[in-house]
C-alpha cells in the first residue's frame, strides 16, 4: 500500500488535540472500545452507548478518542489492521498482558493521523529537563503558536493535555485502582528532584523489545522518510516524531536496539556512510513493520 508522505508540519495541521475528556486510557478501555466497534460501527453514537460500554457519557467519548489515537479504529469507525491483530479475541495480546503492546500503542500516538498533537509537542521538546503541569502547559502552548489553526486555543486546553500526559506516564497510581492507566508501567516520566516536578526518563528502556523498536523505525520511514530506503540513526533519534523522541532514547541506544533487531529480520542492515551509521532497508517499510511485529508476537 502506498502511503502519502507529508512533512511533520503538514501532519500537525491535519491533526487534533484535547478530545480525551481529561481521562487517561484506563485498563480494559481499549479492548472494550475495539469490541464495541467491531460489533457495530455506530456503537459510540448509539443512544444506549453508555449502557453498552458500561461507563459514563464523557468516558464513552474518551474511549472513542483513545481508540482513534492508538489507531485501533479509523475515522470511519471501522476496526484497523492493528486493532484486529492486537485486540481480536484471537489477537496477539487482547488484554495487554505484554508490556511490548503498550510500547507499540504508545508509538501509534506519533503515527499519522495525529490525534494527540500535544503528546508530539511534549515528547519532541528536548529542553524540558524537568517540569510540572504549569511549565509543560506553557511549553505546549508555545509550540502550538507556530500553527495558525491552534494559535487561538485557550490556555485551559493545554493545561488539560499537560495534566493528562503526566498522569498517563508517571508511575504513581495504584494498579488495583479503577482509574489505573497501564501506560504508567512504561516509566517514561519519573519524579524529579524539585518538589512537584517530573522529568522524562532518558535511560534505556528494559521492557522495550528490539523488534517493537525496529517496527517503530520502519513505521517512521513509511510516514516521514519520503520513500527513502536509507535513513541515519541521527534522524531516527532526533527528528520530530522519531522513535528516539517517542521512546526517549539516545543515539547509541537506538543503534543498540537496531543492531539486535536486524539479526532477526531479512533485508535490513546497518551501514556506515561517510562516518554516519545508517539503517538500510531492501523492502517496503510497511512490510517490514508487520514482519517485525508478527515475529515478535509469534515468539511469545
Amino acid at each position: 500500500m502506498l502511503t502519502e508522505t507529508l512533512n511533520y508540519k503538514e501532519y500537525i495541521e491535519k491533526g487534533n488535540l484535547g478530545r480525551h475528556e481529561t481521562f487517561t486510557p484506563r485498563y480494559g478501555w481499549l479492548k472494550k472500545g475495539y469490541d464495541a466497534i467491531r460489533a457495530d460501527s455506530n456503537a459510540f453514537k448509539a443512544e444506549d452507548a453508555i449502557e453498552r460500554l458500561g461507563v459514563g457519557k464523557n468516558m464513552v467519548q474518551s474511549i472513542r478518542y483513545w481508540c482513534l489515537a492508538f489507531k485501533l479504529i479509523n475515522p470511519n469507525y471501522e476496526t484497523t489492521k492493528l486493532g484486529d491483530k492486537l485486540f481480536s479475541d484471537e489477537g496477539w495480546d487482547p488484554f495487554l498482558e505484554d508490556l511490548a503492546s503498550l510500547w507499540l500503542l504508545h508509538w501509534q500516538l506519533f503515527v499519522p493521523t495525529l490525534e494527540a498533537i500535544n503528546w508530539c509537542f511534549a515528547f519532541n521538546k528536548p529542553n524540558l529537563l524537568s517540569f510540572d503541569n504549569n511549565l509543560l502547559s506553557k511549553a505546549l502552548a508555545t509550540e502550538a503558536q507556530k500553527y495558525e489553526r491552534m494559535s487561538n486555543l485557550s490556555a485551559t486546553a493545554f493545561a488539560k493535555d499537560a495534566s493528562c500526559i503526566i498522569r498517563m506516564y508517571l508511575d504513581e497510581e495504584q494498579k488495583d485502582s479503577e482509574i489505573y492507566c497501564p501506560f504508567t508501567q512504561l516509566g517514561l516520566i519519573q519524579k524529579a528532584e524539585a518538589n512537584n516536578s517530573v522529568m522524562f526518563n532518558m535511560r534505556e528502556k528494559q521492557s522495550l523489545p528490539d523488534l517493537i523498536f525496529a517496527a517503530a523505525c520502519f513505521s517512521y520511514m513509511q510516514f516521514y522518510a519520503n520513500g527513502q530506503r536509507t535513513i541515519s540513526l541521527q534522524r531516527l533519534t532526533y527528528d520530530f516524531n522519531s522513535p528516539g523522541a517517542a521512546f526517549k532514547l539516545s543515539e547509541s541506544m537506538v543503534g543498540s536496539y537496531l543492531d539486535q533487531a536486524i539479526k532477526k529480520i531479512t533485508g535490513v542492515s546497518l551501514v556506515s556512510v561517510i562516518g554516519s551509521i545508517q539503517l538500510h532497508i531492501e523492502r517496503e517499510p510497511e512490510d517490514l513493520y508487520w514482519e517485525a511485529l508478527e515475529k515478535y508476537y509469534s515468539e511469545q
